[in-house]
This record gives C-alpha cells, structure tokens and sequence, in this order.
C-alpha cells in the first residue's frame, strides 16, 4: 500500500508545515516518474479493497461488544495508534471501530462504499463521490483515525453553515471516541479561536484557515521554524511573567486536512488573493480623486474612448480616450499629472461603473446607519462581509452606489489557496465533480483521484433543454412549467444565476400567485429552514448557487413515488462544475429526481457574436430540436473557453508562486 501520514507532535509552538519542493530538475524527474507509476496504481479503486475487507472482518467483533466493552476497545485502539502510528492494520481497526460508534451513536452505519471513499482520503487522494453518497459521514473515518492518532486535524468545508451542520451533526461520535471538536465560523474573536483550534478536530472554512494562517504568519513575523519557536518557548520559561507573540498564535501547524468540496477549494477559489490588511487613515486627497475619477467617466464615449469587453471583463481605453483624459485632468491636481496613474484610475472607474453589477457581483446593506457594499462570492452565492476590492475598486463602487468610503488599506500579508494549501503535511479531499481537473489536481497538489463507486445505481433523469431568445420569454416557461409541476405536487428547485435574476424570478411567481420560497444571499440567515422545507411536496424553491455544494435535500417517500425533486436550471455558469452540483441536489441515494435546462440567448455566459447570431437562426424555420441543440452547443462552447481561461489564469498564478518562493529562499540563503 501507500505512505500514511506519520504523526506530529500536537504542540502549538512547534508548528510545523511542509516545505514545498523546488522546480529544478532532479525534481521534474521524480514528480514524472510518479505521476508514470505511483500516481495511475493510487488512483485505482481496487487497491483499496483488500483493507475494506479487513475493516468487514472486524464488525461481527465490534457488533457483539456491550458499550462499556466498547469504550474500552477505543482506549486500546488510541494506545496502540500513538505507539504504532497510522499502520495498515491499525487504519483498518480504527475505521472499523468509528463505524460502529457512528452506527450506535446516530443509527447510521458506513456503507462499503464510504468506507473505500475514508480510505482513499486517509492515503492522501481526492475521493469523487456522486452527490448524496453521504460524504459528511465518510469524513469522519479519515478525519477520526488521524485524530485519534495524536494528529490535530482540520475539516475543511466551503461555507459557516456547512461547517455548523456537519460539526454538530457528527459531534456524537467524536465525542464517544473522546475526541474534542472545534467550529471556526466568521465572526469568532481571537481568544474563542485559539480554543477551538486546540480541539482534536477542527471544522472550519478555507477563508478562515487561510486567514488565521496569515494572521499567525504576522505575529511570528516569518520566524516559524521549530529551532526559532523551540527557542521563544525556552525564553518565555525563563520570563514567565512577560507576554508573548507566541501566546496569541492559533494554529497548531499545517499537519492534516481534509478539504470537502476539493475542486471548489482548491481549484475554483485558487486565483482569489487572501489578503491581510489594515486600515490606513483616510486621505482626503485620495478620496477625493476617487470622485474626481467617477465624475469624469461621463465625460468619456464608449466605443470611441474606451471599449468594454465584456466577455474578458476587461476595459481598453482608445488614444481617443488618453487624449481626451489628459485635456479633462489638466487642471485637477497633482495626483493626476502621471499617465500611468491617470489611466489606471480612469480604468479602474469604468470597471467599477461597467464590470460590476449589484446583486450580482455586491449588495447593498441598508440594516445599518452606514450603507455598506457587501461582495456576493461569485462561486457560492453568499455574502463575503470581510472581504474589499483592492486598488480603489471598492471605493470607487461605494462612490457609484452612494454610500460612505471606507478607508484605504495596507497589505501586511498575502497568500494564495494554492500556495497556502500545498503547505499541509498531509492533504486529500473529496467532492462530486473532479472529472475535468483530474491533471491540475496532480499537478499542482500532486493528489490523484479515486472514482468511488455509488452506493445504489443513480434514478436521475435528464428532460428536454430548450433556449429562448429573451428573458421574458425563459421567465414566462419557467413559470408555466412549475405550474405543471405543482399540479403533480412535485417539490422543484430553479437555480439562477445570481441574486438579481433569483428576485426578478420571484417576481414572476408572485405576480401569477405562486407559493415559492426564496434563497439567496439576503436570506443567508434562514438557509437551514429553507432547505429542511425545500423537498416537501409542491414546494417551489428558487434559489442561487447557494443551494449548490453541500445542500442536502431530503424528499419523503409519497414526493418519491411521484418522481422525486426536479431541478430547472435557468443559466449556466462559468464552470460546469458548478452546474453539475445543482443537478445532484435531486435524485441522491437512489432516490427518484430528474433536471431540465430552460436558457436563454440573452445570459451573460454567450459571447455578444454568438448571441446575435443565435437570435438570427431562431428567426429561420429551423426545426426546434435543431435550434435547442446547436443553442445549447454554443453554450457548452463558451463555457469551456471560460474554463481554459481560468485554468490558464491558475497556472500563471502557480508559476509567480513558485518563483517569488525561489526568489525569497535565494535571499535568505545570502543573510
């Protein structure tokens, strides 16, 4: 079998993280050598079966025992993994015992296939289960076995409220294991922090990890080697009355993660920055050119002075519009007087005016006495109150929607997920939708992924796709057919593509007298109650990609009977992936479900030339059938070059990591 992780002191002054390799040749030629050998052999389902039944051979045992019995059994296996590390047997054992705690303790016992699912992740691979297989519960075998080993391990979801749902959920049978478990969420002041990241187990998002990463990063002010942090320790011993950066700190180092919804951590979010900063005092000179900037994009002519790419989301300012900025800006100030400042601002004005829609990209929050723009997360759908636009772009938005500026800020640090997350001693995953990234997840991560089989053979079902020219047109179908829905008391869940198509839908509803419920990121706070309500019969659910990744839908056996959830996609994403998780709400577990498409010509995904040219073909007697095929084509194709690009956009991303790192490391070895 393969190298498990060995297991780590747990004491916050160590620290510890690995070091990434470098990019010479020695190790090109290893990393190819194993991605020709180990990494095809790792990826393979059927190694893994022999410890799955070793595991099966354990249960009749484990079944017998009484629970005082079992209790013991626990304290056995937790001396045996601290003695003997993460061994092939003792795996073996341990997830045959959290299996039957899990089974004991909330009535829910492992099927074979999330056992092999636990065992691909412990052997540091990316598990792809299909949507429904239940991978909360998987997560604890792997999770568990290194925590009971001595391992501080980190439970990585993609939001707060799966992090609260699925740490209380499995807090049951951590608890009988005698393991402790941490609930990092937004908002956690700095002390309840550093209590939770001291539990066994830690369940927390990838932004707050990151972040409290960075934050440790600062106060240690890159001094986080053993030897330095072992010398700080003997210091505080003999000054034990003086305070200490390394009291504040709240990691315990970077030993094992297992990271749910890996492609949208690791891949999705990879070129987003994370960026510490603090408030600078605002300058009303800076501020001031900020308004100057939005005043004087009235002035400019689109198409003549400047052009708007839509697609590339990109602003090109014509020698037009240089000439005509340098005349308006003559007499303004001195901030103004440098051309590439000058240009830059007027760039960066046009974005905030063109690029950036509300209820799309932000929101406005009314519920203080400062209107405040929020970022809405392109990838999830929710709020992102912690998070600015950097080099203006967010004061220049605040300018746009009349609200206060906030003040500048300061970088103290920055990182990105990829590079963050290469850092883990150990590190694997698991998600639904891998097929496409299977050669980045190696390449970048050097994790392969391993198709895990389903548990029962999939009922979904797959209905007609059809494209309408306009809006109106998609809005109008849409309701006619939740109206049909209804009438069969089918549940049914629209997914659009952002808070202002989900409300301009609602919309819709309300003026044809439809009961609905709405979920997007205005309604964050009543997620749980709206996807409990989501699969009762005839509920209408109208909802952002917030009801995507991790929403678990749950349909009774009448709604079941009558052919389960139905999901009607309204727009398509930038990322497939994104999709395919929309449709997996519907027909898990062997469950009844089916989807629909129901597009429309005018969704930002189409380029404007195949837009138009599309709309000229449906004025032609086409066949429809034909007309709905080569409209969704076009769809499928931009949807691929989006996803070239950002896959283009990572590389780039990784390469600047990778030599800003060797560059640092040449500097340090000449101090």
């Amino acid at each position: 079998m393969f190298k498990l992780p060995r297991r780590r002191p747990a004491s916050t002054l160590d620290r510890p993280q690995k070091s990434i390799p470098g990019q010479q040749m020695p190790a090109r030629i290893w990393r190819w050598l194993t991605s020709m050998v180990l990494r095809p052999l790792q990826a393979q389902i059927w190694v893994y079966y022999p410890l799955l039944w070793k595991i099966k051979h354990y249960q009749p045992g484990l079944s017998a025992l009484s629970d005082q019995e079992l209790d013991n059994e626990i304290q056995s296996l937790k001396t045996a993994l601290y003695q003997r590390g993460l061994t092939h047997s003792s795996v073996a054992r341990a997830f045959a015992v959290i299996r039957e705690v899990s089974g004991r303790e909330l009535g829910m016992y492992h099927f074979d296939t999330q056992l092999l699912g636990g065992l691909a992740i412990i052997y540091g691979n990316i598990g792809q289960m299909q949507t429904g297989e239940g991978k909360t519960l998987t997560a604890t075998l792997p999770v568990a076995t290194a925590a009971l080993a001595g391992i501080p391990s980190h439970l990585v979801t993609v939001n707060d409220y799966l992090t609260q749902r699925d740490a209380e959920l499995m807090t049951p049978v951590y608890q009988r294991l005698g393991l402790s478990i941490g609930i990092i969420i937004q908002g956690l002041p700095t002390n309840e922090r550093q209590m939770q990241y001291a539990c066994d187990i830690v369940y927390c998002t990838n932004n707050e990890l990151a972040f409290d990463y960075l934050k440790d990063s600062i106060l240690l002010k890159g001094k986080n080697s053993s030897l330095n942090l072992h010398a700080q320790r003997l210091l505080n011993h003999s000054e034990r009355d003086k305070p200490s950066d390394i009291d504040d700190l709240m990691l315990r180092g970077l030993h094992f993660a297992v990271v749910d919804e890996a492609d949208s951590v690791l891949l999705d979010e990879a070129r987003t920055p994370l960026i510490i900063s603090g408030e600078e005092a605002p300058i009303a000179a800076q501020q001031e050119v900020y308004a100057q900037a939005m005043a004087l994009i009235s002035e400019l002519v689109e198409a003549e002075d400047y052009k708007v790419w839509q697609q590339r989301r990109h602003i090109e300012i014509t020698p037009s519009g240089e000439q005509k900025a340098t005349e308006l800006t003559k007499n303004l100030g001195a901030l103004w007087k440098g051309r590439v400042r000058r240009l830059e601002l007027l760039r960066q004005a046009l974005t905030a005016w063109h690029l950036f829609e509300r209820d799309k990209h932000y929101l406005i929050d009314d519920s203080t006495e400062q209107r405040k723009v929020i970022i809405i997360d392109e990838h999830t759908g929710r709020m992102m109150p912690d998070r600015t636009w950097e080099r203006g772009l967010h004061q220049l938005i605040e300018i746009k929607e009349n609200c206060s500026l906030s003040a500048p800020r300061e970088t103290l640090a920055s990182i990105s997920f990829q590079n963050f997350f290469r850092h883990f001693h150990h590190l694997s995953g698991m998600t639904g939708t891998t097929s496409h990234v299977r050669s980045e997840l190696w390449r970048v991560y050097n994790l392969p992924v391993v198709d895990i089989p389903t548990h029962k053979t999939s009922r979904r079902r797959s209905l007609k796709y059809q494209t309408f020219a306009n809006e109106q047109q998609r809005w109008q179908a849409v309701v006619s057919r939740v109206k049909a829905l209804k009438a069969q008391h089918r549940p049914v869940l629209i997914g659009t593509l952002s808070l202002a198509s989900s409300e301009q839908l609602s919309a819709y509803m309300q003026k044809e007298g439809i009961e609905h419920q709405l979920l997007n990121a205005r309604q964050d706070k009543l997620e749980a109650d709206i996807v409990a309500n989501a699969g009762a019969a005839g509920c209408i659910t109208i909802a952002t990609s917030m009801a995507g990744r991790g929403t678990d839908i749950k349909i009774d056996e009448t709604t079941d009977n009558l052919g389960g959830l139905h999901v009607i996609i309204t727009g398509l994403h930038e990322s497939s992936r994104i999709d395919r998780q929309l449709i997996g709400r519907c027909a898990r577990q062997g469950d009844r479900g089916s989807y629909e498409l129901l597009l429309s010509l005018e969704d930002p995904l189409l380029s404007s030339t195949l837009s138009k040219g599309l709309q000229r073909m449906f004025a032609f007697p086409v066949p429809q059938p034909l007309k709905h095929w080569l409209a969704l084509m076009a769809f499928r194709y931009c949807q691929s070059q989006y996803e070239n690009k950002h896959e283009r956009a990572r590389k780039h991303l990784l390469r600047s990591d990778d030599r800003q790192r060797d560059l640092l490391s040449f500097t340090d070895s000449r101090v």
